[in-house]
């Protein structure tokens, strides 16, 4: 059951696609993209929160993978790298927009930005609200925090794999984290009452008083967009 037949190709693999786009195949670069695109969008989008800067983010990620192909040496999966690429192309895109505020989107359809490409009017309105909800929470978080929250929390990430993608120490995403959860548990707070205070006690022991620990690494710049791991 499920065993190849002899008339079938085989299905490449990433590092076979990547090593063919490197070798000159005009296709394989397009066939990497259209197998790991919608999983790139879904963190370029939840990351940046606006759809057109999410696009452009990922446009230039994808042609930075294109054009640093060849510096690819296999220290990580294939998908490991790409999704590194897309969120330095987000991180420097939040970092920009910091320094060249402009008028903030009209709040209806920034409120709509996080929803998913696939989902629409049909999705249930409580699900909606709970969408602009968490739309909202993320918009404050700092860059990196979100990044690491988006990886771990929304994509599912082992806190191990999205310390690769984001080339920093574990205990660095686990602090980011912490630290993000956090800053949201009041914000949405009011959504699930039980599930956030069950939350907060996960994030912090019974009793505590003290700050979230410090994120030896908030300011580290993540880099790698061309690297080779």
């Amino acid at each position: 059951m499920g065993r190849r037949l002899p008339h079938e190709p085989a299905v490449a693999g990433d590092q076979e696609l990547l090593d063919r786009h490197v070798a000159g195949d005009p296709d394989a670069f397009a066939e990497l993209v259209r197998r790991h695109r919608d999983r790139l969008w879904a963190v370029a989008l939840r990351t940046l929160g606006d759809r057109e800067e999410a696009a452009d983010a990922l446009q230039d990620a994808l042609v930075s993978a294109y054009r640093a192909a060849h510096t690819f040496r296999g220290q990580s999966a294939v998908t490991t790298w790409l999704h590194r690429i897309t969120v330095n192309a987000c991180l420097d895109r939040a970092r920009k927009a910091r320094t060249r505020r402009t008028s903030p989107m009209p709040e209806p359809e920034r409120l709509e930005t996080l929803l998913e490409p696939h989902e629409s009017a049909e999705v249930p309105a409580e699900r909606q609200d709970l969408r602009r909800e968490l739309s909202l929470a993320l918009a404050q978080l700092p860059a990196e925090q979100r990044a690491a929250l988006v990886l771990v929390d929304l994509q599912g990430y082992p806190v191990a794999e999205a310390a690769r993608i984001l080339e920093i120490p574990i205990g660095t995403v686990k602090s980011r984290c912490a630290r993000a959860r956090t800053r949201l548990l009041p914000l949405l707070r009011h959504l699930h009452p039980r599930a956030t205070e069950e939350a907060a006690e996960r994030n912090q022991p019974t009793g505590a008083s003290v700050p979230p620990p410090r994120d030896q690494g908030e300011s580290r710049t993540v880099r790698g967009g061309g690297a080779s791991s």
